[in-house]
């Protein structure tokens, strides 16, 4: 059996990509491994950024193998025992303290958007993509937790628009309403992506992941609480070496150097 996807780190940067072209469903395979490996990789101070993508360039992902869910249900005991285990890798992407990539070209329907809305990060193909949440064509309802990110994401008015009329939208009008940060090429996403990861990857690791936990999920608190947030986050960076090494590189005129390993 192949693997569900193919997995590879280049400088610090780690690259899951669903290994079922052209279609590539996201198999139960596909997210028992994540389950299994993410938390390693979380863990893992060499990896400091995370790329979401799809072999080929035909689709990203047209979403879970519907034929697999009666299996699937039976395997976990229970519908929410089934879908609670896609929430638990969500949220681990999301609030795993590690920047997360998603490349977004063909098909992103179903999972293959609700992965991406759990990443902190999209970059969507100008040209063939289609993103949706078309479960109402099914006579149902997202249940990867796309109708509880898409409106953060987009907003009230663009999430119902998208999900009760089961609408797919391209790059260009992801672009337009804030769902994708990036809109290129689609020959040019991928390796968008890997220089996107390095980027991140050369920042500070303990300010990126801190500056994480303040901003993902600020909706769901007031100010107030967000204002207490960012000052334990200064507290807990102000003294480390990164931060030594940035105002060292501010004097002498360069560029910092973040992330060393102890001598």
């Amino acid at each position: 059996m192949a693997d569900p996807y193919l997995y590879s780190v280049t400088n610090n940067v780690a690259t899951f990509s669903i290994n079922g072209a052209p279609w590539n469903l996201m198999s139960i395979a596909y997210i028992d491994r994540l389950e299994e490996q993410l938390p390693d990789v979380l863990a893992d101070d060499g990896i400091r950024a995370m790329i979401f993508t799809g072999e080929g360039l035909d689709h990203f992902s047209a979403g879970m193998n519907l034929k697999q869910i009666p299996e699937g249900v039976q395997r976990a005991g229970s519908p929410e025992a089934f879908f609670g285990q896609r929430h638990r890798v969500l949220d681990m992407i999301e609030n795993g303290g590690t920047p997360a990539i998603a490349t977004l070209f063909g098909y992103c329907l179903g999972g293959g958007l609700e992965l991406p809305l759990a990443c902190h990060f999209r970059i969507a193909a100008a040209e063939g993509a289609q993103i949706g949440l078309p479960e109402m064509d099914l006579g149902s309802v997202p249940a990867w937790g796309g109708s509880a990110r898409l409106p953060r994401a987009v907003g009230r008015s663009h999430a119902l628009d998208m999900i009760l009329r089961g609408r797919k939208i391209d790059g260009a009008e992801a672009y337009h309403i804030g769902l994708v940060t990036e809109l290129l090429p689609v020959a040019d996403i991928k390796a968008r992506a890997q220089a996107l990861g390095e980027e991140l990857a050369a920042q500070p690791r303990q300010a990126v992941k801190s500056m994480l936990d303040v901003i993902v999920g600020y909706e769901t608190r007031t100010l107030a609480q967000s204002m207490e947030d960012e000052a334990r986050a200064v507290a807990a960076n102000r003294s480390t070496a990164d931060a030594q090494e940035g105002l060292l590189a501010f004097i002498e005129k360069r560029r910092p150097v973040f992330n060393k390993a102890p001598e």
